[in-house]
């Protein structure tokens, strides 16, 4: 199943109440997991940089991983960038096998 990485990014107006992001992570969460049963969460973090989080979760096509997204979004407090990673030892053996 392929694997992508989710950069969020929150607004501000998310955060007038810190103590409340566990609360919007468990709604987005449910959320997620009743309109994409497909997917499986690998991680979650917090990050220093530009963005809040990183997400990494598997999902079986790239439609359900626009949908992860448009979930996301549509809770109104987040931007987000995905992409679609390739773990090292398969990228490895594919660079392997060009000739």
């Amino acid at each position: 199943m392929p694997t992508f990485a989710m950069l969020t990014r929150l607004s501000p107006e998310s955060m007038t109440r810190p103590e409340s992001v566990g609360e919007l992570n468990e709604k987005v969460a449910s959320r997620i997991k009743a309109d994409c049963p497909g997917v499986k969460w690998l991680a979650n973090y917090a990050v220093l940089g530009p963005c809040d989080y990183l997400d990494i979760f598997e999902a079986p096509d790239n439609d359900t991983a626009t949908k992860v997204t448009l979930l996301v979004r549509s809770f109104g407090h987040a931007t987000t960038e995905t992409w679609m990673v390739t773990p090292w030892d398969r990228f490895e053996g594919m660079a392997r096998k060009l000739k």
